[in-house]
């Protein structure tokens, strides 16, 4: 009997990695029927490198910098994702605006996480953001990647209750927890068939998780 085949990622990143370490845990636990077969980094000092020896990880610098324009480096990028031959592309903390050629050529199978409840604060300094507004909630979503920066369909939220002592530091500590939390179990559904590009796109709604992890909001149908 030929042997179990599990999903393929290649995960891209960009510094400390520590969502690419939330996967590699839950690869390896079992949790996730799934391997990661290459991490690339566009950073020479990006701590996910390290990350990917420790656990016997395949991994490409593309620095690029060393590019005369995005585009070239977008193509060197595809290049070495196409050679993995991977069923998703996660990226994780990966800091680089992708062109749309980029995302069309892997569109559905390109997939990232963002430090908000979006379509709440797209973009930068999302903690700060949610302070500032009195939010009661905050949180963070996976989504599909689209050509327009965050507003992909989501797959999952999670989400937290701000604390009235919270500050920048604390809510990004904690969102961090939230995000190692969902990840995983993003890819785990889309491992599973359990969404997919189109049926997010239909969603009204996507599901949510709490910060331990309990579904709280299943996803629309």
């Amino acid at each position: 009997m030929a042997g179990h085949e599990k999903a393929r990622l290649v995960v891209l990143a960009s510094g400390n990695g520590s969502n690419f370490q939330a996967i590699i845990d839950a690869c390896e636990s079992g949790r996730l029927d799934a391997e990661v077969v290459l991490l690339v980094v566009n950073r020479p000092d990006a701590y996910a490198l390290e990350r990917a020896r420790t656990h016997g990880i395949p991994s490409r610098l593309i620095d690029h910098t060393t590019y005369p324009d995005r585009e070239a480096f977008d193509a060197a990028l595809a290049e070495a994702i196409d050679e993995a031959r991977p069923d998703w592309i996660i990226m994780a903390g990966f800091m680089r605006i992708l062109t749309d050629g980029f995302v069309d050529r892997f569109q559905g199978r390109l997939i990232n996480i963002h430090p908000s409840l979006l379509p709440k604060y797209p973009g930068m300094n999302t903690h700060a953001r949610a302070l500032e507004a009195g939010d009661l909630k905050h949180g963070a979503t996976v989504h599909f990647v689209t050509p327009t920066v965050d507003a992909g369909p989501p797959i999952v939220q999670g989400r937290l209750e701000i604390l009235g002592d919270d500050d920048v530091d604390s809510l990004k500590q904690r969102i961090h927890a939230v995000e190692h939390s969902i990840y995983p179990l993003a890819i785990d559904w889309l491992v599973k068939g359990k969404i997919d590009f189109d049926r997010a796109e239909k969603q009204t709604r996507p599901a949510v998780v709490d910060a331990s992890g309990a579904l709280i909001v299943p996803p629309s149908p």
